[in-house]
């Protein structure tokens, strides 16, 4: 069965629903989430997409983002995904919403309303990543990411390259 998204308005008012990839062609608002996973000592988990996603496979990107599923609480949209994803559980706290409306490449936008969750993990916490979703994770610094994403490489995911900063600002990193 095909995945849906919650289509929104810019105030994040539920529109309708729509098959994802869909969604994603048609560059239509929609409800998703993004969390960003730090150690107690600064450093942040980034996945690299599994190769096989169907837009932006091989980039580096956060812990996690994804969609609730229609009906689904937003809290628990965001614990099920890291335990899916990443295979562990932690406490997460919303630092903020924002919209965007980025292009990810093969005629695909990520127009979202997004909800950006923190959390704190240990770095060495145990991870068992679904290879359908994560090509590889590391932890790396603030310093070390943002230095990637100046020197503007493509490694990174776009929807990253947007939070990442605004994520910063906000923890005052």
């Amino acid at each position: 069965m095909a995945d849906h998204v919650i289509l929104v308005d810019e105030k994040d008012k539920e529109v309708g629903t729509m098959e994802k990839v869909e969604a994603h062609r048609r560059g239509l608002l929609h409800r998703a989430f993004s969390i960003f996973l730090f150690s107690p000592g600064g450093l942040c988990l980034v996945q690299r997409r599994a190769e096989g996603k169907y837009h932006s496979g091989g980039l580096w990107a956060n812990a996690c983002c994804s969609h609730p599923r229609p009906g689904e609480d937003l809290t628990l949209a965001t614990g099920r995904r890291l335990e899916e994803e990443l295979g562990v559980r932690c406490e997460l706290r919303q630092l903020f919403e924002v919209a965007y409306d980025l292009d990810v490449g093969a005629g695909l936008r990520e127009a979202e309303f997004n909800h950006t969750f923190v959390g704190t993990l240990d770095k060495d916490a145990v991870l068992t990543p679904d290879p359908e979703e994560v090509g590889e994770t590391a932890w790396r610094s603030v310093a070390e990411i943002n230095a990637g994403l100046k020197a503007g490489t493509g490694d990174y995911a776009p929807w990253f390259a947007f939070l990442f900063p605004r994520v910063c600002r906000a923890l005052d990193l």
